[in-house]
């Protein structure tokens, strides 16, 4: 631990050039930097002490956990939570979906000052850690407090947890200092007692993903979207993709071009610095690009790809597609949420690398739900299939719904984990 913690100090320099250089992508790096190191702002320690802190690393950790907040602040308005993440991104999204009824800031890095001082500002009652981040430091300056630690939705996939197993020296004590564990499935509560964690410490509860709800007024987007976009085209979206799938999706969407002229591809990167890089590689592609941002209220039939360069509008832009492709698959990233299109009805198709999400995947594609392929050609085949075949469509869409109905419930079970915690402090 001692070890731990001087390597962390000593990479002080690194971590505040990586902030640098990643500012030339996303100039919100070079703000708020003293967010990183525990200097928490005024306007947020003056809001404490707070009855819960929830960490959502960025953008798909944040959107789980804002239907918690809301199910908590319904019963109790004046419950006051301390939402912190990592990125910009996550920053974004936390305020844009619960502007108002939280506090934000950046969580800092894992130095023994830096976290005694930012716990000591927040003073939280319960902290909650959305899936798996394992930091010793965080961890020990929250248990030297009468705090509440709970890990909630979490998974640890095969690659994560053969991480943890060769630190066993660090990663058992820390560990044992977790009050409970909410974890997403079985293989997720064996990685966690192959490292120490007692069973009685773990409960099953499924992830929190599932428990997305679609309000009325996103199908109603949807529609006028769709009516913009053109109701007589088929539309694909590629939502969510990293660097190194969109040349892929570019040259399958080309070939489908072929035998569905009028087909529209939806290009949605995951990070918003890439937009600019992403439109330009469409543009030398030949393809006619036209941007969210652009705001045309009628897509020309000439139009190609329509890039979703936006925040908080996925999915809006599920919704509005026939088939979706979800990103971070296609390369070894271990994928992005594909509860999203299917608690939507639409159609899902992902790529082989989806150990970030392996139960869910599993489950996906049991159920009938979606497809995975091994490549662009298996990408554009599966595709092809479900472009030409509508009532193929309607039945993996209904298959979807039906699955995430089926698995609902995390939400209400994290919920009572709170509330128990936070009346046993009482």
């Amino acid at each position: 631990m001692i070890f731990y913690r001087v390597l962390l100090n000593l990479a002080i320099p690194f971590g505040l050039l990586a902030l640098f250089v990643r500012g030339f992508k996303n100039p919100k790096y070079w703000s708020r930097w003293q967010e990183r190191f525990g200097f928490v702002p005024n306007s947020v320690s003056h809001n404490g002490p707070f009855d819960l802190w929830i960490h959502a690393v960025s953008v798909g950790e944040a959107r789980a956990a804002a239907p918690l907040v809301n199910r908590l602040l319904l019963k109790d308005p004046a419950y006051k939570i301390l939402i912190t993440t990592t990125t910009p991104t996550g920053s974004d999204m936390v305020r844009m979906m619960l502007n108002g009824k939280v506090a934000h800031c950046y969580f800092p890095y894992d130095l023994a000052w830096a976290m005694k001082r930012f716990v000591a500002a927040i003073q939280p009652s319960v902290a909650l850690i959305m899936e798996t981040e394992i930091w010793p430091s965080m961890i020990a300056a929250i248990k030297s407090t009468d705090c509440h630690l709970v890990y909630t939705n979490v998974r640890l996939s095969e690659r994560s947890y053969n991480g943890y197993a060769r630190f066993p020296t660090i990663i058992r004590p820390t560990l044992s200092l977790v009050d409970h564990f909410a974890v997403q499935g079985q293989l997720d509560r064996k990685h966690l007692q192959l490292l120490g964690v007692p069973a009685e410490k773990i409960t099953e509860t499924g992830s929190i993903k599932f428990d997305v709800s679609v309000p009325h007024s996103l199908r109603e987007s949807a529609e006028v979207l769709r009516r913009e976009l053109g109701q007589d085209r088929l539309v694909w979206i590629a939502g969510s993709t990293r660097e190194g799938e969109e040349g892929s999706i570019l040259r399958v969407f080309k070939e489908l071009k072929e035998e569905f002229p009028s087909l529209l591809l939806l290009l949605v990167p995951r990070h918003p610095e890439r937009f600019d890089s992403i439109a330009r590689k469409v543009q030398r592609r030949s393809l006619h690009c036209v941007r969210r941002t652009e705001r045309v209220t009628e897509l020309d039939s000439s139009v190609d790809v329509y890039l979703g360069d936006t925040m908080g509008e996925l999915s809006l832009m599920y919704a509005s597609s026939d088939v979706a492709f979800v990103g971070g698959s296609l390369v070894p990233l271990g994928g992005q949420n594909i509860l999203e299109p299917s608690a939507l009805g639409v159609p899902v198709v992902f790529g082989p690398h989806m150990f970030n999400f392996p139960d869910i995947s599993h489950w996906t594609v049991k159920e009938g739900a979606g497809q995975m392929v091994q490549d662009s050609k298996g990408l554009a085949k599966v595709v092809g299939e479900l472009l030409r075949n509508p009532s193929m469509r309607d039945e993996m869409g209904s298959k979807g719904l039906a699955m995430v109905d089926a698995h609902r419930g995390a939400l209400e079970k994290n919920y009572i984990l709170i509330e128990k915690l936070a009346q046993s402090r009482s």
